[in-house]
């Protein structure tokens, strides 16, 4: 078994909040990868935010009503 299997097998072992604690360090050990769990984290955060969800939905709203209210985003605005 090589090194990269004991430690797959290791991980999948642990306890849900083990887990978790390990999770917030894969940044740390895999720099690379940093932006990748930032993302996946806020995209699975269940918490309720409402006055965030209200200001989304009175953009949505306006938007809605002026389709251009707001500019256009293009492809080449995030060179």
């Amino acid at each position: 078994m090589s090194t990269a299997q004991q430690i797959e097998e290791a991980i999948r072992s642990l306890e849900k909040t083990e887990r978790d604690k390990l999770i917030q360090h894969l940044p740390q050990l895999f720099p690379e990868l940093a932006g990748q769990f930032e993302w996946e984290r806020i995209i699975r955060d269940d918490q309720r935010r409402p006055s965030f969800s209200a200001l989304v939905d009175s953009y949505e709203a306006r938007l809605s009503k002026e389709p251009d209210a707001y500019p256009k985003v293009a492809e080449s605005d995030f060179d």
